[in-house]
């Protein structure tokens, strides 16, 4: 089968490799629909500090397809020909972090990798977790939006959001576009912060009410702040963009008792500052979020599902597999949200 296979950060070569075939738990699933996602650019660019473990390896995690093999021990009820969406990992349930109710920081997460090829093979933990049958009605590049909305969910679920509160969203890529459509299903007032005018656009669409387009990034804290009641500052603000200056006004944009949450992975040893009177005085609380649950992934699903996050928002337009570096780099640009990578033969009726 033809993937795309990284070897390097900047180098991605198209290769043909094995066909999968699945091992004992596994399924084997044929891709119709996969999407750029920030993280595979941010890998394309620079590596992953946890993910891409060895190389060379087909990277790639957000897919949806049809089963077309299945190994020993799987439940009856995943059949070849069935329509199915899988999550990148799932924890081991064994380890402290999972024991204590910290599911996104499982020492032993189960990744999965290689969703920018032909078919990839789910591993036996995911098959038991996160693998979950498309529903009627449902397009592939729909239900391929569940892994990162679980993300946004997650992040969602640890920011305290109440109807009516202010919240900040620093960044309108697709991870700050569906913290924006989230917030505002909560009854929050939602002010968006983006360098690109059309990503504004689609934030008002999703439900933010109001949107600061960046020039200046020095004013961008003040003209966030005028937005919100008496210029106190945001009830909740969430960082979704990933650098380390931004983190840093997004702090600054929260009222006194408000909630930072810093979403956006940085480059591995980065560092920010934060102001110790603010914090102290300020009684803000400032925390990390990374990644999604099982039960967050069940909440993405559902939520596409019923429509209240709207798919069609989030996909500017398909490309083939051998476009996929434009395309990651097109998003990159903030030229599309979105796109939905095609991989070659994935329209036909039947295959292998």
């Amino acid at each position: 089968m033809q993937a795309a296979v990284f070897y390097a950060p900047g180098d991605v070569r198209f290769e043909e490799i094995p066909t999968p075939e699945p091992g004992e738990g596994e399924v084997v699933v044929r891709i119709r629909r996969a999407l750029t996602c920030g993280t595979d650019l941010k890998t394309y660019r620079r590596g992953h500090p946890t993910i891409m473990q060895r190389v060379p390896t087909p990277f790639g995690h957000e897919f949806a397809g049809d089963i077309i093999a299945v190994g020993d021990g799987v439940d009856a009820r995943w059949r070849p020909g069935t329509r199915v969406v899988a999550a990148n990992s799932a924890p081991c349930h064994r380890c402290h972090y999972c024991r204590i109710g910290r599911e996104s920081l499982c020492e032993n997460l189960a990744f999965l990798w290689g969703a920018y090829a032909e078919a990839i093979a789910v591993p036996k933990a995911i098959v038991e977790q996160n693998l979950y049958e498309i529903p009627d009605g449902m397009s592939y590049e729909a239900a391929a939006l569940m892994e990162p909305l679980a993300c946004a969910v997650h992040g969602v679920a640890e920011t305290p959001i109440a109807v009516g509160d202010t919240v900040a969203v620093n960044g309108a890529g697709p991870i700050g576009l569906m913290f924006v459509r989230l917030a505002a299903l909560r009854g929050a007032r939602v002010i968006a912060s983006d360098l690109s005018p059309a990503r504004l656009e689609a934030a008002r669409r999703l439900g933010a009410a109001e949107t600061v387009l960046v020039r200046d990034g020095e004013h961008q804290v003040e003209a966030v702040r005028r937005l919100t009641p008496d210029g106190r500052g945001a009830d909740a603000a969430i960082e979704a963009v990933g650098l380390p200056e931004i983190w840093e006004k997004t702090v600054r944009m929260v009222r006194p008792g408000g909630t930072v949450n810093l979403f956006g992975g940085a480059k591995g040893g980065s560092s920010f500052s934060v102001s110790t009177t603010l914090l102290h005085y300020g009684e803000l609380t400032i925390k990390g979020v990374f990644h999604h649950t099982p039960r967050h992934v069940e909440t993405a699903l559902a939520l596409l599902a019923r429509g209240d996050v709207p798919a069609e928002a989030f996909i500017s337009g398909e490309r083939p597999l051998a476009a996929v570096i434009d395309a990651l780099e097109a998003m990159g640009r903030g030229e599309v949200i979105k796109l939905a990578i095609v991989p070659n033969g994935a329209d036909e009726p039947a295959w292998p």
